[in-house]
């Protein structure tokens, strides 16, 4: 090989090397730590007993470590009608799916539902209605959240049956309400009963050294989102003005694909132990007083199931 055969190789490799370069810059101005736009979306709408339907949205945050609070008010409503429709006023990092649902009544008919956000100087929309392209089902459900490939279906997925929460204590009006005072535990006491389905995959039921490297080494599966199967419970923070520990340190319900995340979503994702009664003890602790919504979804892999607790929080 002569110099100038040599000379255009290292040019080459030269070029090939900064042009990767560029565009893993260009990759990383478009993830955020703080100061992105949120971005509220529709989930789509199924139909419930009563006639009535449900329209579920969630959120895409653009940011990794921003957590904004956006009290319901100018910068968060729904239209028209009722500006507070149940909506989260804390927002957790990156994409939440089918985070809440909103009940309209039999005679809907063709009406738009708007949910409009705006955080760090940009304005965003979700238009809900019952157009027929959005009806979705358990196995949209379980598609679109990462639990089966798009498109795709199995018995075992089929069969599947959403876990059931439930927050023990009295409740008011219907509502669980519990009392506490700023820095002062509160036990959560939540029983998850579920059905055992789908079945975490043999690969996900033990964490060994050899599992751990094979799946660090193993490419994509799918072009989609993917999800580990495997129960969970996880407490959060709904609403509220200040912040919320929990401990045990919960699962994340949102979408972090990092390696050892304590997320389904992430790599190396292990099934926490599902206790013996079913019976889960978690212990949150307030910052500031106010009143707070506290969010538990029960989420097997493939269908969840949501309840909230109201803490009314004193100095």
């Amino acid at each position: 090989m002569n110099q100038y055969s040599k000379n255009k190789i290292t040019w080459l490799a030269g070029l090939i090397f900064f042009s990767i370069l560029g565009t893993q810059s260009a990759l990383a101005q478009l993830s955020y730590r703080s100061g992105a736009e949120i971005e509220p979306g529709y989930e789509g709408w199924r139909e419930n007993d009563n006639g009535t339907y449900s329209l579920i949205f969630g959120y895409m945050n653009e940011n990794w470590e921003e957590q904004p609070d956006i009290l319901v008010g100018d910068n968060n409503f729904f239209e028209p009608g009722t500006a507070d429709r149940g909506q989260p006023t804390h927002f957790l990092p990156r994409r939440n799916r089918f985070t809440f649902e909103v009940v309209v009544p039999s005679d809907w008919g063709d009406r738009e539902l708007v949910w409009t956000i705006t955080h760090n100087g940009e304005t965003n929309k979700a238009y809900g209605t019952l157009t027929t392209d959005y009806l979705i089902d358990n196995m949209v459900i379980a598609s679109e959240t990462g639990s089966l490939g798009a498109g795709t279906s199995s018995p075992e997925s089929r069969a599947n049956v959403a876990p059931v929460v439930s927050v023990q204590g009295e409740t008011v009006n219907g509502s669980i309400i519990r009392n506490a005072k700023v820095g002062e535990e509160v036990v959560l006491l939540t029983h998850v009963a579920d059905d055992g389905l789908p079945k975490p995959r043999s690969s996900t039921a033990t964490r060994s050294e050899t599992t751990v490297q094979e799946r660090m080494m193993r490419p994509p599966r799918r072009t989609t989102v993917g999800k580990t199967n495997g129960l969970f419970l996880s407490w959060n923070k709904f609403r509220g003005p200040g912040e919320v520990s929990f401990e045990p340190a919960q699962v994340k319900p949102w979408e972090d694909t990092r390696t050892a995340a304590n997320s389904p979503w992430g790599a190396l994702w292990v099934p926490p132990p599902i206790p013996d009664d079913g019976m889960y003890e978690v212990k949150a602790t307030f910052s500031e007083p106010g009143e707070y919504v506290l969010w538990a979804r029960g989420d097997d892999g493939g269908l969840y199931h949501d309840q909230y607790v109201t803490v009314n929080v004193s100095r």
